[in-house]
């Protein structure tokens, strides 16, 4: 509405229009928090912003696993994969751990690793290749681990479709749990249980859990039966120690940081900040963490670390990372992790930058597609999601990158603005035959097309699309939570504010704006990042960062803009120095104030 809109910004820099994030009953909803509670009034806006009600906001700033995690046997088949599972204990049985190559799969099965090798269970983590084997297990994967001995195969975040390598394993009589939370449809693939809170006849209601978070409540279930049956293996191993691999699961998985969610990134902080875990130790010290780990930390650090394994190395390395004990190789596996990261980013900028000048010649003289779709001959297949995303965030409209093979047969994956369910259309696309296969959810996509059908997918999506998408891009939108002044953005501030984290996925970090500020300086850093600094007409002066800003018109303002004032939009944060602890705010926007 009209009356919402922040400070008069109908169209900053970006091209946003600026928005109140609270409304009148948030406003009264964050008054109600403020005298019914001792929660200061920022961050009572803060939460009631974000939908907690007076009622929900004490418990909400000290969320609980033992509060927020119901029964495990609430989930569909989670009594009979843990009877299963605690069977293979008992007996000691070789078990293996069949998992995806992102992080959420290298930390799922990790988790379940460490349980068992404590317990003493013989097992062996598979992760299959990204590019010759693809996502889940394989029929000629499961056979191998049979043949090595596998009695009791468990899948974690992936099998819920595997129908025809859960048929082989059905066929070499070998027991499969699977533990997931991808979307599943009514028919299920042959196995002693499948364990998913996305599956149609799951009314836990924990669909927004990732797989590290449905595995950690299996092994609750698991531990609860070796209690009752006196099982002395468990003395010695903390559960919930090993949070710090959920937190980084859940936070890396992008999934919604609500309820449990929100509980398993506020304990696996803790744990994390342990350094129990020596893997995620040694990434911790080669990214230079200064100071308290936290989600930014795992999402935006450490995790693009583990996935470039996955990507363009050895996909097993994350997992292996996570399960060692010995401190030396934990470092060595980390540096190897960082190397693969940094020729990732190399082989991400140039194929990026190949993507921009294709769209930028598409969207010569007019507005383009209403999907993007790059492709190319020479790019990297595991890179190709980092690259739809950059586009996407770039254009703001869906993108997909596309690499072909030497035969012509194309590798893709695609990215989603809010509002736009992409996976719907690449299913719709698959039954026109214009895939060879493919499917997702609403924000993310993978597709695999003939070189052959580009064109003709590219018309598709168009005629699909265009309307649509020029509704959703029609006017972008900035949602502000209020207004601070340098001076007063102190560490105190920040710290309230974090109470009333962690923030990412369906609880976004709180957007302030600083009005009227005057930019005392502006310069590059790093990889096309550009560094501010601002002063009030108090006095007060706070220093900035803008991400990969030095090419947009935002960055470009700031360059050029020594002694101009400015309203600037962004978060708030510690910026840890060589001991030093520095606020800053991390620019997401401006107007330029005339």
């Amino acid at each position: 509405m009209s009356d919402n809109i922040f400070m008069g910004v109908e169209a900053s820099l970006t091209g946003q229009k600026w928005i109140s994030r609270l409304d009148n009953l948030g406003q009264n909803t964050a008054l109600d928090i403020a005298q019914k509670t001792d929660i200061p009034e920022l961050i009572a806006r803060v939460i009631a912003a974000r939908g907690v009600t007076s009622e929900e906001a004490a418990t909400f700033l000290a969320p609980s696993i033992r509060d927020l995690m119901p029964d495990p046997s609430t989930m569909t088949d989670c009594d009979a994969g843990a009877q299963r599972i605690v069977q293979a204990i008992q007996m000691g049985e070789r078990v293996a751990i069949f998992g995806d190559y992102d992080v959420d799969g290298a930390s799922s099965s990790a988790l379940l690793s460490r349980f068992l090798t404590h317990l003493n269970v013989p097992n062996e983590i598979y992760i299959p290749d990204r590019i010759f084997e693809g996502y889940g297990p394989n029929p000629k994967a499961i056979a191998e681990l049979v043949d090595k001995g596998a009695q009791l195969i468990v899948t974690v975040d992936c099998g819920s479709t595997s129908f025809e390598a859960l048929e082989k394993a059905k066929e070499l009589s070998c027991d499969v749990v699977v533990i997931d939370h991808h979307q599943v449809g009514d028919e299920l693939p042959p196995c002693v249980a499948l364990i998913n809170p996305n599956r149609q006849d799951d009314l836990s209601g924990l669909g927004h859990l990732c797989a590290a978070g449905v595995v950690f409540m299996v092994l609750v279930a698991v531990q609860r039966i070796l209690r009752q049956q006196g099982h002395e293996g468990l003395k010695g191993f903390d559960l919930l120690a090993h949070l710090d691999l959920v937190a980084l699961a859940t936070v890396c998985d992008v999934v919604p940081l609500k309820g449990l969610n929100r509980a398993y990134v506020v304990k696996g902080m803790i744990a994390a900040r342990k350094q129990g875990n020596l893997g995620l130790a040694a990434l911790m010290r080669i990214v230079g963490i200064d100071g308290p780990i936290t989600p930014y930390h795992l999402g935006f650090l450490i995790g693009p670390r583990i996935n470039a394994g996955g990507r363009i190395g050895d996909a097993a390395l994350g997992s292996r990372l996570l399960t060692l004990h010995d401190a030396s190789q934990a470092d060595e596996i980390a540096t190897h992790l960082d190397s693969l990261n940094k020729e990732r980013q190399a082989m991400e900028a140039k194929m990026l930058e190949q993507a921009e000048a294709e769209v930028m010649a598409e969207m010569a003289g007019g507005e383009g597609p209403a999907i993007i779709v790059s492709a190319n001959d020479g790019w990297h297949p595991g890179i190709v999601g980092l690259v739809a995303s950059r586009l996407k965030d770039r254009e703001n409209r869906p993108a997909f990158a596309i690499a072909f093979d030497p035969s012509g047969k194309g590798s893709g994956s695609g990215r989603s603005i809010p509002g736009f369910d992409i996976g719907k259309i690449v299913r719709e696309a698959v039954d026109k035959g214009l895939l060879v296969k493919g499917g997702g959810h609403a924000m993310a996509a993978g597709l695999t097309v003939e070189k052959s059908k580009l064109g003709e997918l590219r018309t598709y999506f168009e005629e699909k699309a265009a309307d649509h998408i020029a509704d959703l891009t029609a006017v972008r939108t900035l949602k502000i939570d209020g207004a601070l002044a340098a001076s007063g953005m102190t560490t105190d501030l920040v710290d309230m504010i974090e109470r009333a984290g962690p923030y990412g996925a369906g609880h976004s970090q709180p957007v302030f704006v600083l009005p009227n500020h005057m930019l005392k300086d502006a310069r590059i850093v790093g990889t096309n990042h550009v560094k501010v600094a601002f002063s009030g007409m108090d006095g007060g002066r706070i220093d900035g960062i803008c991400f990969r800003a030095a090419d947009t018109e935002l960055g470009k303002a700031f360059l050029n803009g020594r002694g101009q004032s400015f309203h600037v939009a962004g978060n708030i944060n510690i910026n840890y120095w060589r001991g030093m602890k520095q606020v800053q705010i991390r620019v997401m926007d401006a107007v330029r104030v005339s």
